[in-house]
């Protein structure tokens, strides 16, 4: 079983960064890749970034690449966002999500355990 509990959402300016944390409580060993999605309003669940077991691939949507950053912090079972000069459109709900396999997808069916979510609101 797998928990996921992010942290770090709030409400910024245009140009303003936030910092998104998602830490993973597993019971046992496992192998799990993570990755971060959002949902705007009426819109479908999109991949953010997404990042392998060993961090050796990450991958970020064309959307946000040179604004966003994801790695795993010292505690390998944390995944970070950093999100940088933020826009209007970034407005989401972000969500964590965990996959038990040494390769992280960018589909949500991809991944079995998920987070409850964190808002993001960037004003214009």
């Amino acid at each position: 079983q797998v928990q996921l509990v992010e942290s770090g959402g709030g409400v910024v300016q245009a140009g303003g960064s936030l910092t998104l944390s998602c830490a993973a409580s597993v019971r046992t060993r496992v192998t799990l890749s993570l990755a971060w999605f959002r949902q705007a309003p009426g819109k479908e669940r999109e991949v953010v970034g997404s990042m392998d077991w060993n961090a050796g691939r990450t991958y970020l949507t064309d959307s946000v690449r040179g604004r966003f950053t994801i790695s795993r912090a010292s505690a390998k079972n944390t995944a970070v966002l950093q999100m940088n000069d933020l826009k209007p459109e970034d407005t989401a709900i972000y969500y964590c999500a965990g996959h038990l396999s040494n390769r992280a997808g960018t589909a949500p069916y991809e991944y079995d355990y998920w987070g409850q979510g964190t808002q993001v609101t960037v004003s214009s």
